[in-house]
């Protein structure tokens, strides 16, 4: 989380907790992608409560700040749009997400080669979390970005999946207008609140609504 080493903590735990109890309630392999996004959302905020406790440990503050640059900027964009493409069966959505996810991909492979050619800092910037490179937030791989993560939900054909994707674009506006220097931190703390959703979604699902495991149209 991005005001405290006690608060990445608690979220973390607490998400992580969800995050099983959710895979438990999947029901085939295409659905543990999707089930798991509250468990690594949680993981993520437990190593953002390392960094706050690392500053002052250079080895440790690198080693946990490009864990945490993997989560946030590689991973998201990739797995979540993969995650909802198991989970559709409609012909058409599935391959506006299959779409998505390939745009995905780019822009995780794109941030990855910057984030392992050149030094991603951490700093303490207004009680939270900064993560500084100079290549990480160009204005059109934002955009991608937020396309393919808050998008893809949207366009899934389940509503609570809906309701995820809009108010994870919500987040994505308040965070950039109210916390600039910080918005990854940030938007990701509210994303991975959000993520509870998730839990919604498979306490929810009717139990012989199975998506199969599969990326074929």
């Amino acid at each position: 989380m991005c005001f405290s080493a006690t608060a990445s903590f608690v979220a973390g735990s607490a998400l992580s907790a969800v995050g099983v109890a959710t895979i438990t309630k999947a029901k085939g392999k295409a659905e543990i992608p999707f089930a798991a996004i509250p468990l690594l959302f949680g993981i993520q905020q437990i190593i953002e409560g390392v960094i706050w406790l690392s500053f002052g440990s250079p080895l440790l503050n690198t080693a946990m700040t490009y864990a945490y640059s993997i989560f946030s900027h590689v991973l998201w964009p990739i797995f979540i749009p993969f995650s909802i493409l198991l989970l559709e069966t409609d012909r058409l959505r599935k391959k506006i997400l299959y779409l998505f996810f390939v745009v995905g991909l780019a822009v995780g492979m794109y941030l990855l080669y910057f984030i392992l050619a050149d030094p991603v800092t951490s700093q303490i910037v207004n009680n939270s979390i900064a993560y500084l490179s100079p290549h990480l937030y160009p204005l059109w791989i934002v955009a991608f970005y937020v396309v393919v993560t808050c998008g893809s939900a949207i366009v899934s054909k389940h509503k609570i999946i809906n309701i995820f994707g809009i108010t994870l674009f919500v987040a994505f506006v308040i965070a950039g207008y109210f916390f600039n220097e910080t918005f990854f931190s940030v938007w990701c703390f509210f994303a991975a609140i959000l993520s509870v959703l998730v839990f919604w979604y498979f306490k929810r699902k009717p139990v012989n609504n199975l998506a199969t495991f599969s990326l074929r149209s």
